[in-house]
């Protein structure tokens, strides 16, 4: 009953999301926000239509949902853009991905042990789970024909790239927490660390390259119709996910991998018609899933935070990364309207959730860290949300240009 009341709800949300569709990208609001605030509204808190157990109480469905969306959103990360426009923005993604990540971790975890109290397992736990910048929340920033009049290819390509990538590089960050908090050791994370990320590329790169040749055999001998052809990465990303499971490697990097090579190895006009597929797979597919989180929300552990909660959430917006892009601006090769836009939308979100549900799996639910990080993901993904579409506006402003084209990459 419950299933089929978020169904239910998602899917008269989705007829919404559709009706307006492009028009909601120049709203200050998300797809993602929306089906928070929908969620709440069915929650126990207000009307009680979904009385679904607190995301502290029962979080075991919370890692399945999150990792299969995931899967769906680095896929469409991976052919968003033709592969050389993506390997040109290497050196600053690599440098958000080796610097910056790492050093949000460790501000967050800074921040938990500062204002909660939290001991040194409890705080880097958290860090790691807050540290990748979520795709799911960045798509609603970067895609649609508003970000493409106000923000420039680079920010664009730069903040899906890294928002792709980190999402499955941030487990080796998560291994170490939770070696560090006492679930393995140090020695044992590091090298299944290693086994990861290593063994999700060696996966992630013929399964991409085997999966652009199939479909291109099938084009050539007239067995591939257009209909299922559209559909073809979505299935592909759903494939390397399971297979990643079994071998126990990272099967989100592996799937944003197969991405990758897939562009690489296919066709421009196989990129193209899949990209928008993947697209609005993942644009109608968080409606379900931040519907269930908003009705799931543990307001109680929330409120047992006290005034340290909403301390923590302003704190962690503000000095998690915005600092850090901001001082590395000239690395990064970015101007300042750039790195203002980009050290501040780094949303929070659904890859948020599938660390703490990962955490709690790991080494059992710490109810500080559950409580804390799913207050930290709903704020981001209200405040992102409302400040995307100003934000493109003020950066416009800002570079006093109405023109992205003509800006320098």
């Amino acid at each position: 009953m419950l299933v089929d009341v978020t169904l239910a709800a998602a899917g008269l949300l989705g007829l919404a999301v559709a009706a307006l569709s492009g028009r909601l990208r120049t709203y200050p609001l998300s797809e993602p926000a929306l089906g928070l605030l929908v969620g709440v509204l069915l929650g126990p808190q207000v009307l009680g239509v979904l009385d679904l157990p607190t995301l502290v109480e029962d979080h075991g469905w919370l890692h399945t949902a999150t990792r299969l969306l995931l899967a769906i959103s680095v896929m469409a990360v991976a052919l968003r853009y033709p592969f050389g426009a993506a390997r040109t923005r290497l050196r600053p993604v690599l440098l958000l991905l080796a610097v910056v990540m790492p050093v949000m971790a460790l501000v967050s975890a800074s921040l938990a042990a500062g204002l909660l109290g939290a001991g040194l397992g409890t705080a880097l736990l958290l860090g790691a789970a807050l540290a990748p910048t979520d795709p799911v929340l960045a798509s609603n920033v970067v895609t649609g024909v508003p970000a493409e009049r106000d923000l420039p290819d680079r920010d664009r390509q730069v903040l899906s790239l890294e928002s792709g990538a980190n999402d499955g590089l941030a487990l080796p960050l998560v291994l170490v927490a939770l070696a560090l908090a006492g679930a393995d050791a140090l020695g044992a994370a590091l090298a299944e660390s290693l086994w990861q990320v290593a063994g999700a590329v060696l996966l992630g790169v013929p399964a991409g390259r085997l999966g652009a040749r199939a479909l291109r055999a099938g084009e050539r001998h007239g067995s591939t119709d257009p209909a299922p052809r559209l559909m073809f990465t979505a299935v592909l990303a759903l494939a390397v996910l399971g297979a990643s499971g079994i071998v126990h490697v990272d099967g989100i990097l592996a799937v944003f991998v197969t991405g990758l090579a897939f562009n690489l190895a296919s066709t421009g006009t196989e990129r193209t018609d899949d990209a928008p597929v993947d697209e609005a797979v993942n644009r109608f597919l968080v409606l379900p899933l931040f519907v269930a989180v908003g009705a799931a929300l543990p307001w109680a552990a929330w409120a047992d935070l006290g005034w340290r909660g909403p301390a923590l959430v302003v704190a962690v917006l503000l000095l998690r990364r915005l600092p850090v892009v901001w001082l590395l601006r000239r690395p990064l090769g970015l101007g300042r309207p750039d790195a203002a836009f980009l050290g501040w939308f780094g949303p929070i979100g659904v890859s948020a959730l599938f660390y703490l549900a990962l955490e709690a799996e790991r080494l059992g639910a710490e109810p500080l860290v559950l409580a804390a990080g799913s207050l930290v993901v709903a704020a981001s993904t209200l405040v992102h949300g409302v400040t995307s579409a100003p934000g493109r506006v003020l950066y416009r402003r800002w570079t006093g240009d109405r023109d992205p084209s003509r800006r320098p990459a």
